[in-house]
């Protein structure tokens, strides 16, 4: 037995397939026949996804206006993205395997044992809704997920992307007609194949299968493919387009932060200038006033231990009513106490005015050499913002003349030599120190080799 697969691109209606209502092709009386897999509300599929990545992602967000209140209804307004996808598989047709014969309940069966490994096959497709409907001409199988990628350096760490999606399980477009999304639905048709040929069903892939339709159908239903493939086609130039609006926003988010560090640093120069001035004006006053006491204190330790030392020697003797011992003790050693007292005092102020200063001259220097690196960085700041624009600049014009993907491709290329060139590079270092260590270790057996030869 031969039997074709087809695998369409659903609309998407949840409320269908689980059976809410009923549309003209669907029998009521078979719908308890039906499978429900599972069927989620996608909004908690959503907060189960995103909702701590978009804690830290908010976080990080200097202005409010780039902050996220609902992912979910982000990606619902986004044209870049769909909230989710839904494919739709069936075996053969109403013809061959009507739901209604023993064929149909095979078709059935086949089906339920391909969901079964559905989701551990594709991880990175979050299934929320599946159903497989017997109440309608032919079997077939509705699966709707929603796909998503992580560690991103973008946006959100986790972050919906049908094309990173499908790139995570192994499939990467080439061509306009190898997409991801094509060389995923071929290999899921595999797969399907697989769970057949173990019933004893071989897949049909000439297309006969179409020759019971009439042309007008068979025509209809080849538009109906074209506008499907057209979709996932504007689905992904648009994720190349948001991918290239992510890093418009990632620069923007850098000269942003550039802008901040600039008034930061132009602040903290400002208060580095103001602290300089003022101990500048602080060393002058006492610069001044050393030179003022300069002249006073010159001799001054001198004249004060001349007077401490042996005061009588410098007193003269005493006047002729007055006894010497009463002239030296009443009148000449007060005063040369007194004396010496407020020579030392002075001394000691100027002293104390002379620390001051060497303990300022340190904090201006610092002030000073502070006041250099924050003008440095500053200019340093100004050249990374500069910079930065030029290549928010440059990278618009790249993307309009060689487009999105061309881009994408080189910036990937370009990451995959540097880091090939830092693997060759560590690898001959590697080689380096091995051949050091040979060197090293013959020339030790030589060493050995010489002395035992000597000895001999």
């Amino acid at each position: 037995m031969k039997r074709t697969i087809s695998v369409m691109v659903g609309k998407g209606s949840v409320n269908h397939n689980s059976r809410k209502f009923h549309a003209k092709n669907t029998d009521p009386e078979r719908s308890d026949r039906n499978v429900e897999y599972c069927n989620q509300d996608i909004r908690e599929v959503y907060h189960e996804l995103f909702d701590e990545v978009l804690v830290i992602y908010n976080d990080r967000q200097t202005r409010s206006d780039r902050r996220i209140d609902d992912y979910y209804e982000k990606i619902l307004a986004s044209k870049q993205e769909k909230t989710f996808h839904e494919i739709i598989l069936q075996i053969g047709n109403k013809d061959d395997m009507g739901a209604k014969t023993g064929d149909g309940q095979l078709a059935a069966k086949i089906l339920d044992e391909y969901m079964s490994g559905f989701r551990e096959r594709n991880p990175t497709l979050r299934v929320f809704s599946a159903h497989l409907h017997m109440d309608e001409a032919t079997p077939h199988l509705h699966i709707d997920f929603v796909p998503f990628t992580t560690g991103s350096k973008r946006g959100l760490e986790t972050r919906v992307s049908l094309k990173q999606a499908l790139a995570a399980l192994g499939f990467r477009g080439g061509t306009r007609s190898e997409t991801e999304w094509k060389q995923w639905v071929a290999a899921e048709k595999k797969q399907l194949a697989a769970v057949m040929l173990q019933h004893g069903i071989e897949w049909e892939q000439k297309g006969t299968h179409e020759k019971h339709l009439s042309v007008l159908d068979f025509e209809k239903k080849e538009r109906a493919k074209e506008v499907a493939e057209l979709e996932i086609k504007k689905a992904e130039l648009q994720e190349e387009n948001a991918a290239f609006e992510e890093i418009n926003e990632t620069l923007q988010e850098q000269l942003t932060g550039i802008d901040e560090e600039i008034y930061s640093l132009q602040r903290d120069l400002e208060q580095s200038r103001q602290e300089a001035e003022k101990a500048q004006k602080q060393a002058d006053k006492y610069q001044k006033r050393m030179n003022e006491l300069a002249p006073m204190v010159k001799n001054m330790e001198r004249l004060a231990a001349e007077f401490s030392t042996d005061p009588e020697q410098a007193l003269p003797e005493a006047a002729v009513m007055e006894s010497a011992k009463s002239y030296r003790e009443k009148k000449a050693k007060p005063i040369v106490t007194k004396l010496v007292q407020i020579l030392r005092s002075v001394y000691s102020g100027y002293l104390n005015i002379s620390n001051k200063f060497e303990k300022l001259q340190p904090a201006y220097n610092k002030e000073r050499s502070e006041n250099e690196r924050l003008t440095n960085r500053l200019e340093e700041v100004l050249n990374e913002n500069r910079d930065l624009r030029v290549a928010a600049i440059d990278l618009g014009c790249v993307k309009t003349v060689f487009g999105s993907r061309q881009v994408e491709d080189a910036i990937s290329w370009a990451k995959q030599q540097e880091q090939t060139k830092k693997e060759t590079s560590v690898r001959k270092r590697l080689e380096q120190a091995k051949e050091n260590v040979e060197i090293r270790e013959n020339g030790k057996r030589n060493k050995k080799s010489k002395g035992k030869d000597m000895e001999r």
